[in-house]
């Protein structure tokens, strides 16, 4: 992949081409192959980053139609942050040069359900499951302070939010951020129709096709 081909915005518009051959069922599965996996043995040099949701019904490279090496994917569940999150992310922005750091929320998130449920005076898990409600919990509580109630407004609120926490927390992204050379995403992927929809963008055009 060339330098021109490795833009935050000619990055972001591949992985939303990706995502409308897999909604159309016209997936092209590239870089699949013996060729690929033998040229990866030599390194990797992916041209995104994507922390998104543990889900199972969510996987990254399925859905945006990706091949071997495409893409440095994070999961965790709610796509909450600590700071081996942020390190990995640091690393494929700073060790692996990616251009393009996405955070993909997605409809029926069990983590933000969660969180709502423990927000209207329901039980809290016990054991280490409680994290997740104390890492999504300020997105909900931003959300209904600004008039958002609906479980579809809260997860795209909480991918904007963890946004602006990456953004804020991570001094390598904000520079190349600031620089043109990263460009940062948010999406929630809709689960019925495999959309990847845009939440908000920094760096990078709102509508990459247009």
């Amino acid at each position: 992949m060339s330098n021109s081909e490795r833009t935050p915005e000619s990055v972001w518009q591949s992985m939303v081409r990706g995502n409308l051959r897999f909604c159309e069922s016209k997936t092209a599965h590239p870089r699949q192959d013996l060729v690929r996996r033998k040229q990866l043995t030599q390194g990797q040099k992916p041209k995104a980053v994507v922390l998104a949701c543990s889900d199972s019904r969510a996987p990254v490279e399925i859905i945006f139609d990706q091949g071997l090496g495409d893409v440095f994917v994070i999961r965790t569940a709610g796509e909450i942050t600590d700071l081996s999150v942020l390190a990995s992310l640091e690393f494929a922005v700073d060790g692996l040069g990616v251009s393009l750091v996405i955070v993909l929320g997605h409809e029926s998130c069990g983590a933000v359900a969660a969180a709502k449920n423990a927000l209207d005076g329901g039980d809290l898990p016990g054991g280490f499951q409680r994290v997740l409600i104390e890492k999504v919990t300020p997105s909900l509580l931003a959300a209904r302070k600004d008039g958002e109630t609906e479980i579809d407004e809260f997860e795209r609120r909480h991918v904007r939010e963890i946004v602006n926490h990456i953004i804020d927390r991570s001094p390598e992204i904000s520079s190349r951020l600031e620089t043109g050379e990263v460009g940062v995403v948010g999406m929630r992927y809709r689960l019925e129709d495999g959309r990847a929809e845009t939440v908000v963008t920094h760096g990078v055009s709102e509508n990459p096709l247009t």
